[in-house]
């Protein structure tokens, strides 16, 4: 029997799709497209946006558990493109930090990840990347808020 339809298919629902987006993504931003893995770029990215982060924080803005948050930083303080320093104020929290190797690597992905989204959007018009990129924002927001609450 074959089951091959030639009927309307099934809606795939936002979350499916933005799954596959995501994993495409993924594949297409390589350690060798950025110069680093993507998670570390995205860590480095929000320090560098962030000055005086802590690791806790990393955690909650980049939807990460405190151990990947380490793995990451210790991947970057590796590479040397990070450091963290204990806050004065607080001798239990580490503050990161951007080094300038780490800025001049970020600067250099930040190039690459222009052109990847060029390529992953090049069917979209300069308003509908705008209209895209807020109702992203919107729902990041809005997860973000909702977050403390789930906890």
């Amino acid at each position: 029997m074959d089951v091959k339809s030639d009927g309307p298919r099934p809606d795939p629902g936002i979350v499916s799709l933005v799954t596959q987006l995501n994993k495409t993504v993924h594949r297409l931003a390589s350690e060798e497209l950025l110069g680093m893995r993507l998670k570390p770029y995205m860590t480095l990215g929000y320090i560098r946006d962030h000055p005086g982060v802590t690791q806790q924080e990393l955690e909650s803005a980049l939807f990460m558990d405190a151990n990947s948050v380490v793995l990451i930083l210790n991947e970057t303080e590796a590479a040397q493109f990070s450091v963290r320093r204990r806050d004065p104020n607080d001798r239990r929290r580490h503050i990161v930090e951007l080094s300038a190797a780490g800025r001049r690597a970020l600067e250099r992905a930040d190039k690459a990840r222009e052109s990847l989204e060029d390529e992953v959007l090049r069917d979209l018009s300069p308003e509908e990347r705008k209209t895209l990129r807020g109702l992203l924002e919107r729902v990041l927001s809005s997860l973000t808020a909702a977050a403390p609450a789930r906890a």
